[in-house]
């Protein structure tokens, strides 16, 4: 279950449990954060398409932090005229955690019924393979015979 929505100027799809960075607002860390722009629902096979919005239909949200994304260079350069400008930019956002999808007060997904990944021991895994490798003795290759050097002879 997933949803389309437009915020900031931008769409997005969005998933309950998921987290979604967009441009910076003025709400405050913790606070509720509502999705009102619908655009579309899509729950498997069925999907509902707005015109221009679904009406009835929200998508609830919390604020986690606001915070800045990494720099990027911007670089003017006007060639054989010995003009350059070298700027850097670093664009605000805020980190929204998605709740619950809404329509007309039903919730539809919400964030604790998202199946949870379980994290594979990896770091056993590994160390298992490499200590059962250190154990067991390697195989050494058997080797062709050499068949001796022809001898020549001086005629």
């Amino acid at each position: 279950m997933f949803a389309i929505v437009e915020a900031c100027g931008r769409q997005y799809q969005l998933e309950a449990g998921r987290f979604i960075d967009v441009d910076l607002t003025n709400a405050k860390e913790g606070d509720q954060f509502v999705f009102d722009k619908v655009i579309m629902l899509v729950d498997g096979d069925q999907s509902t398409v707005g015109a221009p919005f679904v009406s009835g239909a929200k998508v609830l949200g919390k604020v986690l932090v606001h915070g800045k994304n990494k720099k990027i260079i911007v670089y003017h350069m006007k060639p054989k005229k010995g003009t350059r400008k070298k700027q850097g930019h670093r664009q605000h956002y805020t980190r929204i955690l998605i709740d619950s999808i809404k329509l007309n007060d039903k919730v539809l997904a919400k964030a604790e019924d998202r199946p949870k990944k379980e994290a594979a021991p990896k770091a056993e895994a590994k160390g298992e393979s490499k200590a059962k490798a250190k154990s067991e003795p390697k195989k050494e290759a058997k080797t062709a015979a050499k068949k001796p050097a022809a001898k020549k002879s001086a005629e």
